[in-house]
């Protein structure tokens, strides 16, 4: 997906010239709390996230985590896409966004655009979406785009149960 346009968003890969913002979303407390900490402090960490995370996706899967961008501004305020996760038998939506972004509907006007695009695009019939049963939310993020929730999961043996959700698409 190099580029996904909705009405107010642009969604497109990652790239090492992204890792002044990843840095600033990655270490944001509510990241770190809802998803987890990926060690990203410096330039150099986060140029590496991007080389070993979303980059290596698009090359593997044809797809990954993408910037989300204001159209009107160029601004960067979050991430949203696809993730082929080992421990899934399907395809994961994913998304984070900065606080100061939250409650403008730019979550749901992403996932909605990812999940159109995981249908049309790859041909995916199912989504899966993994979250901390206390990001309250996200969930709703979820429900607002067609999920349900399904069941329990664990995704390694040291990790939080989390709520899965499904969708058919």
């Amino acid at each position: 997906m190099n580029a996904l346009e909705t009405e107010r968003l642009s969604l497109r890969h990652l790239s090492a010239g992204d890792a002044e913002f990843l840095i600033e979303l990655l270490n944001d407390p509510s990241f770190i709390q809802n998803i987890g900490d990926r060690g990203v402090r410096t330039v150099q960490d986060a140029q590496a996230y991007v080389q070993n995370g979303p980059a290596a996706s698009y090359a593997k899967n044809g797809f990954g985590l993408d910037l989300v961008i204001l159209k009107d501004t160029g601004e960067s305020i979050g991430m949203c896409g696809l993730i082929k996760r080992a421990a899934l038998d399907d395809v994961d939506i994913g998304y984070a966004f900065l606080p100061r972004h939250w409650s403008k509907g730019y979550a749901v006007e992403a996932t909605l655009a990812v999940k159109q695009y995981a249908k049309a695009v790859i041909g995916l019939k199912r989504l899966v979406a993994i979250v901390d049963p206390l990001n309250a939310g996200s969930i709703r993020v979820l429900e607002k785009i067609g999920f349900t929730f399904e069941k329990m999961v664990k995704l390694s043996e040291d990790d939080i149960e989390l709520k899965l959700f499904a969708c058919n698409i």
